[in-house]
């Protein structure tokens, strides 16, 4: 259990304790200098991880230097390690900062006798590329290579002209006729021939060059017709088409004239696999004409690994727009009916192939059609899409092996597309994986439970009476004890727990811990009890935190454990409340934060500085100031019961000039009240604004964790917004900000309770509103302790993020200059400016981009004065605080900036620089970090001297002289 934890507990940890930078390159270094041949070498494959360690240019370009010069000096077998170094720290090649001089010393080599040095010298530059694209000597090195009558040379050669070529126009320009001279003439061998072509497809820098190049490979292609040149030919001409962009629909065309025409299945083979590169880049550019001749092709080929090939560039396809342009732009489309298309009767005729892989892609096609296109007449496909998966899932199902393992997940994925957007066809699919469930096996029962709990949380189409078959396969599957098993056992209680929401029975609740004591290990019945969390089941999740706590060695593990625990136990508290009684409730809530004060200690005590689990702390906090504002909002209603308002409040009110008296008596205490239903809303409002920094600053989290954040900031928006309709300020509120929120599609069960609550709530506030021109007290409390109790009954569903993180980024910060000691402070002159330069390097863990990812970094710089030294001159206010702000975009994880600050002011500034980063939407997350150094303003020398000899006397003309010239100054 602890093994298998630890990748939540330790999951970010860019892991060991950093040594210091200068330390490790020294070590390598020794190692460089060392005689033996081993020790070089040993120490030369060791910098990449230095260079993943410490990702700044300071570091990067005198490592460079040591290898280049281990490049110039040592023998083949060094330089081929320094190129295979260079090669896998491409990224870090930008970070070099003398590149004149780390070329010059790999150049040198260029000029030795031996031509093994020679071509790994060019493969070195042609690595370098993106780093020096218009260097002459390179470029003529590479050209003259070319020539060569070694073989090893001329394909180093060839490999460095790619490179540049990509990377520079004039190269590309320069050496295609070169090139194009080679590949014509015919003392070239053929198999030079064929490596000298691909260079063609970086030819794309300009129309011009494109188009002779298209030239030359039409010619190729036409004068070589060998299945190596034409497959190597057209390949590169699919490249050079995606690339320059405007010839895309000439190539489909032409690889479908081959894919038809030419009798080589390996000519065919390429043009599929062309076809689909083409269908994922550029799907608008394929016309209908092109997708009729695919279908052509494919009804007429008697080959199934071809006709495979078609149906997966069709599959592509039809999940894209060219779908719709399919379908619209046909003649007479309105009087057509769905069916009478080749492409669906292609997909029909598929979907009940006897091979698995070919009837995967017609009922994927089936789906797509349905999903994408709502004409009225599609019923029938709809049927044939849901037969045709049921035939698969009863064929995978049984079957164990990879191949069909892997066409089950394809059909499940469409059973899920498919109910999604045809919500009607749920209840068929679902009893057909029930169905199913019994005579599959375990890999595939697997996957079927995740299909049934994703089709479940979508819509609520698992009734109670499914759950009996689901417990009857949950004690036959807990009498065994493998991997598979375990799994199984989770996903089985996942399905159970997302079936039964509202409260699992007792009777099911014994038989999953009978189960998970007689077969299960630790990890398992801790997954169970996480998604029990996450389902809002929690008096089941408390259980089993409960019976895990024993069963762990690490002492974070056990306090973890425990705060869950007390986290479920709160919930439970909570799920007793009842409308009206407004006692038990406070006592209900009193309770539950009672455990989840002693949960957050306990949580504390988790944390590690590798893993703060600075989310869970944040999110728990404000889950307990939630819970103590809807305490002091039932209190301040009961309150407000026991000192009603009289009558002629409202008239008394309005002649006073004070509304808030409207809410009670003309007296003190009414008074008090009043405001503290004021002080109620505007901590509810403040609580919104935290909830917000919060989703601000989770820029890792997943989606559903996100939208669980947003649903707690809506609700104390809600509340804040019932309290002003209500008692504070009923004319002026608007329930129209509020009303387009149930128009959001529901992911889950949580969120669908929760948007109905608050949609019942609003209701009765504007009814309440429009019924009563000022609303009296007894109906306002009471609306106000009711909503706040059916949003408590909600149970809370604690989301992935709260236990398992799955994408990590964080960002990395230096700051030049930067003092020796941290609080040592930086010397600078008042006169002068400080070019504060901020480097910094993005990090990621295992799935970089999984959720979102970086488009841009924001820097922030603010200077505080912390003390004042010296004399208090007149300075205008601009020059007293710097607050700065870049955007940066990061190349290769990398990203540097800089800022010019004044320091007018004598005495220590206190300077803040804090990095938030925004993602390809355009949306801001404050990831953080937050850098502080100190800056020591000082009187410059000059005026250091006039002030000076004023102190000692000088003539008063000659004063005023010397402050006139610092001011100007």
């Amino acid at each position: 259990m602890a093994a298998s934890a630890k990748s939540f507990l330790a999951d970010a940890g860019y892991g060991e304790q950093e040594l210091d930078a200068n330390s490790a390159l020294m070590e390598l270094d020794k190692g460089l200098r060392s005689g033996k041949l081993g020790e070089q070498c040993e120490a030369v494959v060791r910098f990449p991880r230095l260079f993943q360690k410490y990702p700044f240019p300071i570091l990067i370009n005198s490592a460079f230097l040591k290898l280049a010069d281990v490049f110039r000096v040592g023998n083949n077998f060094l330089r081929l390690c320094v190129l295979k170094v260079t090669q896998q720290s491409e990224k870090h090649l930008e970070k070099i900062l003398n590149v004149d001089e780390f070329v010059k010393r790999v150049f040198s080599v260029i000029h030795s006798n031996d031509p093994v040095a020679r071509a790994i010298t060019l493969r070195m530059l042609g690595s370098m590329a993106s780093i020096i694209p218009e260097r002459k000597n390179a470029h003529h090195s590479i050209r003259q290579s070319l020539d060569s009558h070694d073989n090893v040379e001329v394909e180093a050669a060839i490999f460095a002209a790619a490179n540049f070529s990509a990377q520079s126009k004039d190269f590309a320009v320069g050496i295609c006729n070169k090139i194009s001279e080679m590949i014509q003439g015919l003392a070239t061998p053929v198999d030079l021939k064929l490596k000298l072509i691909p260079i063609l497809q970086h030819m794309h820098h300009d129309a011009s060059l494109a188009s002779s190049s298209r030239q030359l490979l039409q010619q190729l292609v036409t004068s070589y017709p060998s299945t190596k040149m034409v497959i190597v030919t057209l390949h590169t001409f699919t490249l050079l088409a995606a690339s320059s962009l405007v010839d895309i629909p000439k190539q489909i065309q032409l690889l479908l004239q081959y894919l038809k025409n030419d009798p080589r299945k390996a000519v065919k083979r390429l043009a599929i696999q062309d076809l689909k590169l083409l269908a994922n880049k550029t799907p608008h550019t394929w016309s209908r004409e092109n997708i009729q001749a695919l279908c052509e092709s494919a009804l007429n080929t008697p080959y199934d690994s071809l006709k495979m090939g078609m149906l997966s560039v069709l599959s592509t396809l039809s999940g894209t727009i060219a779908i719709k342009q399919y379908f619209s732009s046909a003649p007479g489309a309105a009087a057509t009916t769905a069916r009478s298309f080749d492409l669906v009767k292609l997909a029909q005729e598929c979907c009940y192939h006897n091979n698995r892989g070919i009837a995967a892609h017609g009922v994927r096609i089936l789906t797509n059609i349905s999903a994408s296109c709502q004409e009225k007449d599609l019923l029938p496909l709809e049927q044939d899409a849901v037969f045709g998966l049921e035939a698969l899932l009863v064929l995978c199902s049984q079957d164990d092996s990879p191949g069909a393992q892997a066409t089950l997940k394809i059909t499940l994925t469409c059973m899920v597309k498919l109910v999604k957007c045809r919500p009607h066809l749920s209840q068929s699919v679902v009893e057909s994986l029930l169905t199913q469930l019994h005579s599959a096996q375990d890999n595939a029962r697997i996957l079927m439970c995740h299909c049934l709990a994703a089709i479940a949380m979508q819509l609520p189409v698992l009734a109670d009476g499914m759950l009996g078959d689901l417990m009857d396969l949950y004690k036959l599957i807990g009498q065994s004890a493998t991997d598979k098993k375990q799994e199984l056992l989770v996903s089985l209680a996942t399905v159970i727990f997302v079936s039964s929401q509202k409260a699992l029975s007792t009777e099911i609740k014994t038989v999953i811990k009978q189960q998970l004591e007689n077969a299960s290990n630790g990890w398992t019945a801790y997954r169970i009890a996480r998604q029990a969390s996450r389902m809002g089941n929690h008096d089941m999740a408390r259980e089993l935190y409960q019976s895990l706590l024993t069963q762990v060695a690490s002492e974070h593990f056990y306090f973890w454990l425990n705060s869950l625990k007390e986290f479920s136990h709160a919930e439970q508290c909570l799920t007793g409340l009842q409308e009206d009684n407004y006692s038990s409730a406070l006592s209900c809530i009193a309770e539950a934060l009672r455990s989840y004060h002693k949960g957050i200690a306990s949580l504390t005590a988790a944390s590690t500085p590798l893993n703060p689990l600075s989310f869970q702390c944040g999110f728990v906090k404000l889950r307990i100031d939630l819970l103590q504002a809807f305490s002091q909002l039932i209190c301040t209603c009961n309150s407000l019961k026991t000192s009603p308002p009289p009558a002629i409040a409202t008239t008394i009110a309005m002649t006073s000039g004070n509304d808030l008296q409207r809410c009670g008596r003309i007296s003190n205490q009414a008074l008090t009240l009043s405001l503290q239903m004021k002080h109620s809303m505007e901590e509810f409002r403040n609580l919104a604004t935290r909830y917000g920094d919060l989703y601000q600053s989770s820029f890792d989290a997943d989606s559903a964790t996100l939208r669980n954040v947003e649903l707690q900031q809506q609700s104390c928006l809600l509340i804040s917004h019932a309290i002003e309709a209500l008692i504070l300020d009923p004319e002026s509120a608007s329930f129209q900000e509020y009303s387009s929120n149930g128009t959001a599609h529901v992911e889950s069960e949580y969120e669908r309770r929760m948007m109905s609550v608050f949609n019942h709530v609003l209701e009765e506030v504007e009814s309440l509103n429009r019924k009563y021109a000022p609303v009296s007290y007894l109906a306002s409390n009471t609306c106000l302790c009711n909503a706040v109790i059916a949003l408590l009954k909600v149970p809370l569903s604690f989301q992935r993020y709260f236990f398992q993180k799955l994408q990590s980024t964080s960002i990395k910060l230096a700051l030049s200059p930067s003092p020796r000691n941290p609080a040592e402070p930086i010397a600078v002159q008042n006169n002068q400016q400080l070019a504060l330069k901020v480097e910094g390097v993005v990090q990621h863990g295992s799935k970089p981009g999984l959720f979102r990812k970086i488009q841009s970094v924001c820097l922030n710089v603010s200077s505080v004065l912390q003390s004042k030294s010296g004399q208090d001159y007149k300075i205008p206010i601009d020059n007293m605080t710097n607050e700065m702000e870049q955007r940066v975009e990061p190349h290769n994880d990398y990203f540097s900036t800089q800022f010019l600050l004044n320091f007018v002011i004598l005495g220590t500034h206190n300077i803040t620089v804090e990095s938030s980063v925004i993602d390809s939407n355009g949306i801001v997350w404050k990831t953080g970090p937050k850098t502080t150094i100190f800056v020591k303003s000082l009187e410059d020398p000059y005026s250091q001297q006039v002030r000076l000899q004023q102190q000692q006397g000088q003539p008063p003309s000659q004063q005023q002289q010397q402050r006139t010239a610092y001011s100007r100054f």
